[in-house]
């Protein structure tokens, strides 16, 4: 085999090879930056889940909270009703 017939085959055949072997190589990198991007927007969705679990939670409290003391207060007043109404009778 001479030194023609060597760089021939290089050319022909290794320059594909080393083209592939680059881009696979780049092909992988842009896998992992996809998985990372990914994982991060399922982490931020996860929080804000979160955040809005909690908003939720602490407007329903906030809801029984108000409509117990509203109850109350009602309750109060059906009392004083009753009083009234009995002292007419």
């Amino acid at each position: 085999m001479d030194i023609y017939n060597f760089t021939e085959i290089i050319a022909n055949q290794g320059f594909p090879i080393a083209l592939s072997i680059l881009l696979i190589f780049r092909i992988d990198k842009f896998m992992q930056d996809i998985v990372k991007a990914q994982k991060d927007g399922y982490r931020q969705i996860l929080e804000n889940t979160k955040e809005i679990h909690n908003t939720i939670t602490n407007l329903n409290q906030q809801n029984r909270e108000y409509y117990s003391l509203h109850f109350s207060n009602m309750q109060k007043e059906l009392s004083n009703m009753k009083l009234e109404l009995g002292k007419i009778e």
